[in-house]
């Protein structure tokens, strides 16, 4: 269970918060000021810290500096009876996880602290299952601090030991090929060929031949044998992306390898027999697909043993930031651009956007802003117009028009992304603090200040 650190002046609050919390089994460490708190983080090793805002000597604010710099990633959560919205503003600028206003019932304090440990319980499994993932697979990382997307690095992790088919679907863009490799790179087949096919980019007549190779003599213009990709791919790994644009004809004979493990390339008499581990991909939908006769049913079932669905982007928006710093350290390095970062209205931007393209579409728009930079951060300028909402397109200005300062840009990035959120929920504000990525209570505070109803 979770380690708690207490810290808190009020003799009685501080003892009343133990009882809560032993009582369902946290593990507690008591300090009664800052500087307190300090000497016990080395021995307590704290998973949160509940800290009161208004001590003598050292306050809670004053401390939260130290608390982030010396436990990275334990969430520091804020009490105090003097709270204002100003004041929860400041505190989570500075790092904190959430702010708790006194007085508050136990259940509130438990619910804080169950989602607090939760998020960080998410993102430390997904620090390491993507560490993982990268290290054996030697692609790009893999991005997860959403739960859907740990989810499916989870499925990754257990699909990859077995020889069982996987169907990987999902919007285009969203990174089934690199799930694939991460299968493979994972897989007893890591030393082994892993061949990867668009099922929709070679035209129907070369599919079969590609595929399944061709005997000499077998068309005009075959004049001499050819192996085809899967007894290229024999021991290692066969990833046919796009798996339901494959003509029935052509579906009816990967059946046949799926069943029998054998190919039989096209002019020959003779099947030879391969090892091959299938991993199929599609955007499409393959039980309307076999609704309408386009595709087959014996064939689906034999491709969907396991199946994992990659979330879109717009699904996952905790990973914009991660996949931002990612790729901008890959095009800054391919490009030679001294880009460092980027402003925190323009990352505000990325975030609000829908993605149609997905992952793909994010990363042509980051290379394209890197081309354009001009400075070491990338700013709303170097995004395209179609990313920029027309209603934060300008953030609001004085009269003059020459107000340049952050904190109106900020407030009106913020602005703009609350008030997509809650449209996008129609208006579930709990929806929508999981959608900014942000707690309940900290979008319950950015409402009241920025008086959005």
């Amino acid at each position: 269970m979770a380690r708690v650190l207490i810290v808190d002046d009020d003799d009685s609050l501080r003892e009343s918060l133990a009882l809560v919390l032993g009582a369902e089994g946290f593990e507690l460490a008591l300090a009664a000021n800052g500087d307190e708190a300090l000497a016990r983080l080395d021995d307590a090793h704290p998973d949160i810290v509940l800290c009161d805002l208004r001590m003598p000597g050292r306050d809670g604010l004053a401390l939260l500096p130290e608390l982030v710099r010396r436990r990275p990633g334990a969430p520091v959560i804020l009490m105090s009876a003097y709270g204002t919205t100003e004041l929860a503003l400041e505190a989570m600028r500075r790092g904190a996880y959430d702010y708790l206003a006194k007085p508050f019932q136990p259940a509130e304090v438990l619910l804080v602290i169950r989602k607090a440990y939760e998020r960080e319980r998410l993102r430390r499994k997904s620090e390491l299952l993507a560490r993982d993932v990268e290290r054996s697979a030697g692609e790009r990382p893999i991005v997860a601090a959403s739960p859907a997307m740990i989810e499916v690095l989870e499925l990754v992790e257990r699909a990859a030991e077995y020889k069982a088919t996987v169907l990987l679907t999902g919007e285009s863009g969203t990174g089934k090929e690199v799930l694939a490799r991460a299968i493979h790179a994972q897989s007893p087949r890591r030393g082994e060929s892993f061949v990867a096919v668009n099922c929709g980019a070679i035209p129907e007549a070369l599919l079969e031949s590609e595929l399944f190779g061709h005997a000499k003599g077998a068309f005009t213009g075959a004049d001499r044998a050819r192996r085809g990709l899967f007894t290229e791919a024999d021991g290692g790994t066969m990833f046919l992306d796009e798996v339901g644009e494959l003509p029935l004809a052509l579906q009816v004979k990967l059946l046949r390898v799926l069943q029998e493990e054998e190919v039989r390339p096209l002019g020959d008499s003779k099947s030879h027999r391969v090892d091959v581990r299938v991993l199929a991909a599609t955007s499409r939908d393959l039980e309307a697909e076999i609704a309408a006769g386009r595709f087959r049913e014996d064939l689906f079932y034999r491709l969907n043993v396991l199946r994992v669905r990659v979330p879109p982007l717009r699904e996952r928006r905790q990973d914009i930031p991660l996949l931002v710093d990612h790729f901008l350290a890959a095009f800054r390095d391919a490009i030679g651009k001294p880009v460092r970062g980027i402003a925190d209205d323009a990352l505000a931007r990325l975030v609000a956007y829908r993605w149609p393209g997905n992952v793909r579409e994010l990363e042509n728009v980051l290379e394209r802003a890197v081309i354009l930079a001009s400075g070491d951060r990338l700013g709303i300028a170097e995004l395209p117009s179609n990313v920029v909402p027309d209603e934060a397109s300008e953030p609001a200005a004085a009269a003059d028009g020459r107000d340049l300062s952050l904190r109106t840009a900020r407030r009106a990035a913020e602005t703009a992304m609350i008030r997509r959120a809650l449209r996008e929920t129609g208006g579930n504000r709990t929806h929508a603090a999981r959608l900014l990525g942000i707690s309940h209570r900290a979008l319950l505070y950015k409402l009241k200040e920025y008086e959005i109803q």
